[in-house]
């Protein structure tokens, strides 16, 4: 094991005792993490929350700095928000939907956003068009340009999961910006299982919103994310339909003034402690370097696939040109969430993928449940090892 592991995995007292291969779900803390959390627990119940919310100003500032840094954008553009999904419904918000209007999405966009949609076509009348997949898999930048040139008019928004929750799937969202800048219309991105495992240049991008949860490859805490407004969308006067009072000034009976800077989507309530936390995951994943990350948790991705493709009976289920640190696979006919259970039992932290959390993409492709395993630059390859030894021994046990 070499120096940078063998530092990484001790500052992560979670790597003493467990195989964690569950980052798609929750990364493991790092202790500056965890540190900086407590921390201003501790100064809350010593002085009051109100007063060490004033007392660590200047660190909650410099958290939309270390943000930005993170994708490439400024601190007027940053957001704090609850998770990911918030960020997105924020986005969602913005626009001005009306009966006929349109978004156009993906065949693999994340499940809530699914339901979302539905919702909007319910209650609003909004129609939701999926463009096709390419060949490889993952959305057909061509096929958002059809429906761009054919919907033009009638389009308020497309918007794209960069990486599904139930696949390794990587989705083409710099081709489908470029498709968004040609036709003028607003993007959005869902960066939640990318940030942490893929670098991110909002600007190569070209997306007005992209939306972040602290807690997976990032290795935040639970309950805190992040969004990016772009400045055209700030210069729109964009901001969301449910406007908190952090993100506005009232300034008559009938009037509100609203925030210059992305701050517009954030609620008044503040879990600082969080946001604090968030910060110091920010930063480390910057000391460790995000192509460092990417490039080792990308190559032990791979290379779990190559031992489960070894291994009859089990059928890995990931596509696109490269996927990414997020492994699917089918363990014979056994349960995703059976398999899961097993492995805890040994002490290897995965999650089950069920067909309804990617129901286009796994019912076309008939699957009903799966095992989800996601490996991080912490982990080893004797990690990766051991979760294919485990899961053929469970293949065997079933077969004998």
């Amino acid at each position: 094991m070499n120096a940078h592991i063998e530092r990484w995995r001790a500052d992560t007292p979670g790597c003493t005792h467990r195989a964690h291969l569950n980052n798609a779900g929750a990364g493991l803390m790092p202790r500056t993490v965890t540190d900086a959390i407590t921390a201003h627990l501790h100064l809350e119940a010593e002085i009051g929350g109100y007063e060490a919310a004033d007392a660590r100003k200047e660190a909650v500032d410099g958290t939309y700095g270390s943000l930005a840094q993170l994708v490439g954008g400024a601190p007027r553009n940053i957001a704090i928000v609850s998770n990911a999904t918030t960020g997105f419904i924020q986005t969602v918000s913005s626009f001005d939907f009306a009966p006929g209007d349109a978004i156009v999405t993906t065949r693999s966009d994340y499940t809530s956003y699914q339901i979302q949609y539905l919702a909007l076509a319910k209650r609003l009348g909004v129609r939701i068009l999926h463009a096709e997949d390419a060949a490889q898999g993952g959305v057909d930048p061509d096929s958002v340009r059809d429906i761009l040139k054919r919907e033009r008019n009638r389009v308020k928004l497309v918007a794209v999961s960069w990486i599904p929750t139930h696949s390794g799937l990587v989705q083409d969202v710099e081709d489908v910006g470029a498709v968004c800048t040609e036709f003028g219309i607003p993007y959005s991105i869902d960066a939640c299982q990318a940030v942490g495992q893929l670098a991110i240049d909002v600007k190569r991008l070209r997306c007005d919103y992209l939306s972040v949860t602290a807690r997976k490859f990032l290795r935040g805490p639970r309950g805190i994310g992040f969004m990016y407004a772009s400045d055209a969308a700030l210069a729109r006067g964009d901001h969301p339909l449910f406007i908190d009072m952090r993100g506005a000034t009232w300034t008559a009976a009938d009037r509100y003034e609203i925030a210059a800077t992305a701050r517009r989507y954030e609620d008044w309530e503040f879990p600082y402690a969080l946001v604090l936390g968030l910060d110091a995951a920010a930063r480390y994943a910057m000391t460790v370097g995000i192509d460092v990350a990417h490039a080792r948790a990308f190559a032990l991705g791979a290379r779990l696939r190559d031992l489960l493709r070894a291994i009859p009976g089990v059928q890995v289920l990931d596509r696109g040109r490269e996927p990414c640190a997020i492994v699917t696979a089918q363990i014979g006919d056994r349960h995703g969430s059976d398999v899961v259970y097993l492995l805890r039992e040994r002490g290897i932290n995965t999650a089950a993928t069920l067909q309804w959390f990617g129901l286009l993409d796994l019912g076309k492709r008939g699957v009903t449940s799966a095992v989800r395993i996601s490996p991080h630059y912490y982990n080893t390859e004797i990690e990766i090892d051991s979760v294919a030894d485990v899961l053929r021994e469970i293949v065997d046990q079933k077969a004998s």
